[in-house]
């Protein structure tokens, strides 16, 4: 029954992508595509390099800060240290790019570090708000057996977090992809390309061409995360 479900809703999230790439194929028309098909290939995968480092990163420190914020002697900081992940959120993204590019110079690289930043409050957050709201009785229930905690931590706590830390993950992805267009600006190829030089020239084609492969990529690793969701949490809506 849950696979069948599953394959439901994978099938209607491909159906949906197949519609919008219709709409977009009938608005801009077949030949504004084609002669943009060789950037769309090109960029998309720099645009994926860059939301990919910038995310392994961002769940490398992420993860293990939550987790080591969430415990007993760690909480009464928390709130204090969440601010210094928050340095990526409360800059607007153009200065934390142009800090970057000043302290690492331009291309990649600074641009990996903003969307590092930009990332991370949200995966830092999640994770501890969800370990903090793991249920008492759950961890009486594993003190009791005699788990270590360490074995709590990994067979209790985290799968019981992992729906409000998956959360975390995914909003920190729609950012971080929403956000790699700016890195246009700083030397690092992304669907920017495709967006500034369509505002600039008014070149309205180019501009709605680069948006909108920028929002569907934000939309099938929602759909993709959404899927990891339902597939390690069966029973939890995700």
């Amino acid at each position: 029954m849950q696979n069948s479900t599953l394959l439901k809703r994978a099938a209607l999230a491909v159906l949906f992508i197949i519609v919008v790439l219709g709409l977009l194929v009938y608005g801009l028309g077949v030949e504004t595509i084609k002669s943009r098909q060789v950037d769309l290939i090109y960029l998309g995968q720099q645009h994926m390099y860059l939301v990919f480092w910038s995310m392994l990163f961002a769940l490398a420190v992420g993860i293990p800060s939550g987790i080591m914020l969430s415990r007993p002697f760690a909480r009464r900081w928390a709130e204090y240290v969440m601010q210094i992940f928050n340095v990526g959120n409360t800059l607007p993204p153009l200065a934390v790019l142009a800090l970057a590019m000043v302290i690492i110079g331009i291309g990649d690289r600074p641009a990996i570090v903003a969307l590092f930043l930009a990332s991370l409050l949200p995966i830092v957050r999640n994770t501890y708000s969800g370990l903090c709201a793991v249920q008492p009785s759950l961890l009486e229930a594993a003190n009791g057996i005699g788990m270590t905690k360490m074995q709590r931590l990994r067979q209790v706590e985290l799968p019981a977090a992992w729906p409000v830390m998956l959360s975390g993950i995914r909003i920190a992805t729609a950012i971080n992809v929403g956000t790699a267009p700016l890195a246009f600006l700083i030397g690092a190829s992304s669907y920017g390309e495709l967006i500034f030089p369509g505002i600039y020239l008014n070149d309205f084609p180019t501009l709605i061409l680069g948006a909108a492969a920028t929002a569907l990529f934000a939309l099938i690793l929602d759909m993709l995360l959404a899927g990891l969701g339902r597939l390690l949490s069966p029973h939890t809506a995700v």
